[in-house]
């Protein structure tokens, strides 16, 4: 098929100003060409980011959007182009559906360091027609960044790997923090943090969850099968805890001191920050340099950097090979 139908109709639920409150939005998708998919969405995760853009705390939203970044769908139709997939596939989208192709960071697989790339929702496309999420009916996909879902994952399960499950993943491969036996923390409980918990038992790290109370402790200990659960106001427990860890993977999406966390670390140690935080971060530098621990930022979509972050399609498809392998890493998901 040299071209597919020019112009489709789908319906989302769109964000239309900054209340958050979402309602159905119909739109035509982009013209579709020789190397795009046309995907019927099956299931979409939501993402804390989703919440962010809905509401514009970055500062950055246009509306009418439609969020969502964690796509799973069927193939129903591909461009003469498409090699990698066919009708019928069950296939999945994050946070990246463009780039120029052409730059160094495009050429070694690090396409979310490209100038011109395309986020999957909130921007514009090529053609200049605002880019949609998946909270929608269908979506027009360029085939290199879809990936394929293996068979036995269900959707929604598969679902969260595209943003939660590889924005922990990342850094631990990222880093060299795969080993078994290392010591590693999560801070923050909620969707990218019950992943980390996954993910770093996965490999056979010692994992403590770490949160401001106790609330989730059962869920950490007993469901998550976290090794220890430890409270940051209890100044005992953490100061036994002091100087301990290899890493710690910090979720929270929200103003919070640092100083306390890169205590609990080794030499060397790493604080890998996930959350999307809009105020300024505040910590003293002695506490990095004399401790000799790295401060890592990791923007909490899915691709890496040392300095800022989200994983390349390279990486994504690692993450759901893992995932797929240990069932263990799948996610804890209601369906609405």
């Amino acid at each position: 098929m040299d071209s597919l139908e020019n112009e489709r109709k789908t319906t989302g639920w769109a964000a239309r100003d900054p209340s958050g409150i979402l309602s159905p939005y119909t739109y035509s998708l982009r013209n579709t060409g020789s190397e795009d998919v046309f995907i019927k969405v099956i299931c979409c995760g939501i993402c804390h980011t989703d919440i962010h853009q809905a509401k514009n705390d970055l500062g950055m939203s246009n509306y009418p959007m439609v969020p969502g970044h964690e796509v799973v769908g069927e193939v129903v139709e591909v461009g003469s182009g498409v090699n990698k997939f066919t009708a019928g596939d069950i296939v999945g989208v994050g946070y990246v559906v463009g780039c120029c192709k052409n730059c160094s960071p495009c050429n070694t697989d690090r396409e979310q360091y490209c100038a011109k790339k395309i986020w999957t929702f909130n921007d514009v496309y090529t053609d200049g027609k605002p880019t949609q999420g998946g909270f929608s009916g269908s979506m027009v996909v360029d085939q290199k960044f879809v990936v394929k879902i293996p068979d036995g994952l269900a959707p929604e399960q598969a679902a969260p790997l595209l943003c939660a499950g590889v924005t922990v993943y990342s850094p631990l491969n990222h880093f060299g923090l795969k080993e078994s036996g290392l010591r590693g923390a999560i801070l923050g409980l909620g969707g990218v943090g019950h992943m980390g918990v996954k993910m770093a038992k996965a490999m056979g790290h010692h994992v403590t969850v770490i949160s401001s109370t106790d609330k989730k402790k059962t869920e950490a200990l007993d469901h998550l099968g976290a090794d220890e659960y430890l409270v940051s106001s209890d100044t005992e427990a953490m100061q036994k805890t002091a100087e301990s860890l290899d890493y710690i993977i910090d979720t929270v999406p929200a103003f919070h001191p640092l100083e306390p966390y890169l205590s609990l670390l080794r030499i060397d140690g790493k604080l890998i920050l996930t959350g999307v935080i809009t105020t300024p971060l505040q910590f003293l530098t002695p506490s990095v340099m004399l401790g000799e621990s790295n401060l890592k930022f990791f923007l909490g979509f899915h691709f890496f950097h040392e300095s800022k972050a989200l994983c390349g399609n390279r990486e994504e498809v690692h993450c759901r090979d893992f995932g797929w392998e240990h069932e263990g890493t799948r996610g804890d998901v209601g369906v609405l």
